[in-house]
């Protein structure tokens, strides 16, 4: 799967990839290399080295006007790549087109970061290269761009990074460094023998560099680390420190040895492009630096804050407004008021909390507080509760009570642990695996107790509210639960106290309530003649139970205009 959409936000490709007949019809060198499949379009084999250096050369050609020479023995850089690692420089040092200062460790025979920063922004380079064929052909790069003012291409000896390249000018400091590391430790991990997933497929495009590009002691971690080491040396000498990355698993032991040698400011980011992905760390011994989030928790954050949500087309909503007038809402009420009194409706039913809160005019808001699960498996429970009533001992015409031997208070007991049962099966439903355990009979007092990760639920029973109380048992049992198990802490009084108030018909204030499953603010609004519901998490134990009230709300509202009430 093509991984553009996750581009850098200001790459130029992200919206726009390269248009293979277009550049084919104005540049006769990359024209012999497109060739036209049975759907008509323009193709290029990324296999062939030949290839993606003429891609390479005329996206630099077309797109940022700078004209290279690369051999076929050398790395051939992927333009979009680089361009999404100059892009998060530019969030690292914070600005474009300001006078900046950067090192390129190992520039290569394109020397391209060098020419992309330069031409681009403006930033002045020091670019470091160890291979001869490279530094030659970085230096004609630079110098057939006119660049020379900006880029100053420099050789150094083996096994060299920052150390020995900033024994001159040491007063300089530098806004950063960049570096696109050699990935592998052998010829074995260049293959991809080792190091690559056997499910993983082939690569869809040719490895080309020369040794020194590919392959180092010890792999990209150990370049990397060589990197740390030289920074907690320079330190100040630079803002930012960065190295791109070519596994994923470099990542974390990188991040812990920055973490052991006390580094103050670390980041990481991830480079996406066509099908391939890369990654970057970024570090600073800077305490007044900005610090971007890993892209990872953006998306996450991003994720969190969307809500669940549901529409009602307008046939819908005329019938419930129609209906509404059953349930004490004016006949002329605004379609959001009315669909606002069904829900209000359902959720007192459920005996969920909620009370209205301000909003815009043009919708209505409903915090809602969810003290116990009462929406699952509901025809279930409301099938044990006929049985149960069924079931029970009736009074005799004379006064005595039917059904009062031993047989009988047996098959009433029977049948409560039944129901118990059944009331426990909605609970582990509610709550997940592993959260509630087995019955239990407290024979002291003669109540029925069901230990369920600390809640305590109440069921009916003959003659008013026989309590099955699920209780946190002794501490002996508490240390027999499963570590995996969720933990409620509510305790028994705090529990009665809240049921009993919601049925005495008087429910708590939702902001009130301190033990609870979950909190949300429920949004209806007008869009155009629809109306839209949306539920969004404040806060609670478990977002799955939250999904399940919204559709239960949803399907209770689609099920009142397919049965009206009354019929």
């Amino acid at each position: 799967m093509s991984l553009n959409k996750s581009m850098h936000p200001r790459n130029r490709y992200k919206d726009k990839p390269p248009d293979f007949a277009y550049l084919a019809s104005k540049y006769p060198d990359f024209e012999k290399h497109v060739h036209t499949n049975l759907a008509g379009r323009a193709m290029l084999n990324f296999k062939e080295p030949e290839a993606v250096r003429a891609l390479t050369c005329t996206l630099l050609k077309e797109d940022f006007g700078l004209t290279i020479d690369i051999p076929l023995e050398r790395l051939i850089p992927t333009v979009p790549l680089r361009l999404n690692y100059i892009h998060w420089v530019e969030d690292l040092i914070g600005g474009q087109g300001e006078l900046r200062r950067g090192i390129d460790i190992g520039t290569g025979a394109s020397c391209i970061y060098p020419l992309l920063g330069a031409s681009m922004n403006g930033w002045h380079y020091l670019a470091t290269e160890v291979d001869d064929i490279c530094f030659d052909y970085a230096t004609r790069n630079v110098e057939q761009n006119r660049l020379s003012d900006l880029i100053k291409v420099v050789k150094v000896p083996q096994k060299t990074l920052l150390m020995d390249a900033l024994k001159e000018d040491l007063g300089v400091v530098y806004d950063f460094c960049m570096c696109n590391p050699p990935f592998f430790a052998n010829q074995l991990e260049a293959k991809g023998v080792n190091s690559r997933n056997s499910r993983r497929p082939p690569p869809s495009s040719v490895n080309t560099g020369g040794v020194t590009e590919i392959m180092a002691e010890g792999g990209e971690l150990e370049f990397v680390k060589r990197i740390i080491h030289d920074s907690l040396q320079l330190k100040t000498r630079l803002r930012w420190y960065s190295c791109m990355l070519g596994k994923k698993c470099s990542l974390a032991p990188l991040k812990e040895e920055l973490r052991k040698q006390g580094v103050p400011k670390v980041t990481h980011t991830e480079f996406c492009q066509g099908r391939t992905m890369r990654w970057a760390l970024a570090w600073s011994f800077y305490g007044d630096v900005t610090v971007p989030s890993p892209p990872s928790k953006k998306r996450k954050l991003e994720k969190s804050r969307k809500p669940l949500s549901f529409l009602l087309l307008k046939p819908t909503v005329k019938e419930l407004q129609s209906q509404a007038s059953l349930i004490g809402c004016p006949s002329n009420a605004r379609p959001v008021d009315a669909v606002t009194t069904w829900l209000e409706k359902t959720l007192t039913d459920l005996k969920v909390l909620h009370k209205r809160v301000p909003c815009g005019r043009k919708e209505q808001s409903l915090f809602l507080t969810a003290v116990e699960n009462t929406w699952i498996h509901v025809r279930q429970r409301r099938r044990d509760r006929g049985r149960h009533l069924r079931e029970l001992p009736r009074a005799a015409p004379g006064g005595t009570t039917t059904g009062q031997g031993p047989h009988s208070q047996q098959h009433s007991s029977t049948h409560t642990l039944d129901s118990s049962l059944s009331e426990s099966q909605s609970l582990k439903a509610a709550l997940g695996p592993g959260s509630v355990t087995e019955p239990a009979t407290n024979e002291a007092d003669g109540t029925d107790f069901q230990v369920a990760s600390g809640q305590e639920v109440q069921s009916h029973k003959e003659g008013g509210s026989r309590v099955l109380v699920e209780e946190r048992g002794a501490q002996e049992e508490a240390d027999m639960e499963s570590p995996t198990s969720t933990t409620v802490a509510v305790t028994l009084a705090q529990k009665q106290e809240t049921i009993a108030s919601l049925q005495k018909g008087q429910p708590q204030s939702p902001g009130a309530v301190q033990h609870f499953l979950f909190k949300c603010l429920l949004n209806i609004k007008a869009e155009e003649q629809d109306v839209a519901v949306e539920i969004h998490w404040v806060e609670g134990l478990n977002k799955d139970l939250m999904n399940q009230l919204c559709t239960y709300l949803k399907n209770t509202l689609l099920r009142v205009v397919v049965q009206p009430l009354g019929t």
